[in-house]
């Protein structure tokens, strides 16, 4: 796995009006912006090719991280021209850019302090997803994990936590739309080939100002420490 794909296409309606002239992923928190952290971690963990979709106000954030050389990244941009293909279909609009082997995907509104390293080397199967602890926000979680193989049914239920392995061909019968993400890992999930592994560090979905602001004091008391 040599490639990521950050999603930053969106547009954090529930961020407003903090989002009404900044796109999420550039909000900062901790003295620098949201996708700054993944794009650092990223190549911290020898993963330096790394694609960017774009779509609302997407042009602010290529102009502010350019081609990536000062992260010692190589930065590409894959453009939706606000066309809003959703998760699944912002994916599948930037697979030209990810090649034919596995790639790693992170949400833009996350902030996790995961080891990317740590992910595995090869999929066995189509999938491998990271889930976390059911946030406040979130009790009932997504699916259950069970001898390290992710299911739509079961208790307890674990939260998709937005990091995930995915290979070309989870998406070979998807064609170019909008489309969400989840109804594809679903199918894969009823034919067994999603695995997963369940983190129990540090992992917050950024939805609101509030969790930004609460996000931005844990940073600063991190760099006190």
């Amino acid at each position: 796995m040599t490639r990521a794909l950050i999603l930053a296409a969106g547009r954090g309606e529930r961020m407003r009006p903090l989002t009404e002239h900044t796109p999420k992923p550039l909000l900062k928190v901790g003295g620098q912006c949201l996708i700054e952290y993944h794009i650092q971690h990223l190549v911290a963990a020898g993963i330096e090719d790394i694609v960017i979709n774009l779509a609302y106000l997407g042009e602010m954030i290529a102009e502010t991280l350019g081609d990536g050389a000062r992260y010692g990244a190589k930065l590409h941009y894959s453009r939706e021209h606000d066309r809003k293909l959703e998760t699944g279909g912002g994916i599948l609009n930037a697979l030209p850019l990810l090649g034919n082997a596995p790639f790693l995907v992170v949400n833009g509104d996350v902030w996790c302090d995961y080891p990317f390293s740590t992910l595995p080397e090869k999929l066995q199967g189509l999938a491998h997803l990271v889930l976390v602890d059911n946030p406040e926000q979130h009790p009932r979680g997504d699916f259950h994990l069970a001898a390290s193989q992710v299911f739509v049914t079961g208790e307890p239920k674990l939260t998709f936590s937005g990091i995930g392995i995915y290979h070309p061909d989870l998406f070979k019968t998807c064609t170019k739309a909008a489309f969400p993400l989840a109804p594809v890992l679903i199918s894969a999930m009823r034919e067994g080939q999603v695995t997963g592994e369940h983190y129990c560090g540090e992992w917050q979905d950024i939805g609101t100002v509030a969790r930004l602001q609460a996000l931005d004091n844990f940073l600063q008391m991190e760099r006190i420490k």
